[in-house]
Parts: C-alpha cells; sequence; structure tokens
C-alpha cells in the first residue's frame, strides 16, 4: 500500500470517528444534559425521556455505534484491500 492510499484510507477513517463521536457527544451530552428539561415532557416506559437517554440512552447509542464503527471499518478495509 503507498503513501496516497494510505492517507486517503487514513482520512476516511478519521471522517468516520468524527461523525460517530458527534453523533455520541449529541446523544450523550445533549440529550442527557442539555436538552433534559424538553425530552422529560416525553415519557417511555414509565421514565421521562431525558432521564433515560442520561442513564441508558447514551448506553445503548454508543454500543450501537461500536457495531456501526466496525461494519464501517470493514467495508473501508475491503474498499482499500486491506481484508484478510
Amino acid at each position: 500500500m503507498d503513501s496516497q492510499h494510505r492517507k486517503k484510507y487514513w482520512k476516511e477513517n478519521l471522517k468516520y470517528l468524527t461523525i460517530l463521536i458527534f453523533i455520541w457527544f449529541v446523544v450523550s451530552y445533549g440529550f442527557g444534559i442539555l436538552f433534559v428539561d424538553e425530552l422529560n415532557t416525553i415519557r417511555m416506559g414509565g421514565f421521562k425521556l431525558g432521564f433515560w437517554f442520561a442513564q441508558q440512552g447514551s448506553i445503548y447509542v454508543f454500543v450501537i455505534l461500536i457495531f456501526v464503527y466496525v461494519r464501517l471499518m470493514n467495508k473501508l478495509d475491503k474498499k482499500y484491500k486491506l481484508d484478510e
């Protein structure tokens, strides 16, 4: 793999990481702290939605984002012929 392909691969990898970390930040900090009052007007399973995001939702989203990242990286590896 030459230097040009490495740079493209790494740039695309960083793009994925930036997007996924931004989503996680919005869900964990935004929904769990900043927008908690607005979300608490909605109930989910008997709990206020803001409380749910602060306690459980951000963890679920984080686990989902891990699987999304794995899938994206597998596709990226295939694209640059780095899969085994």
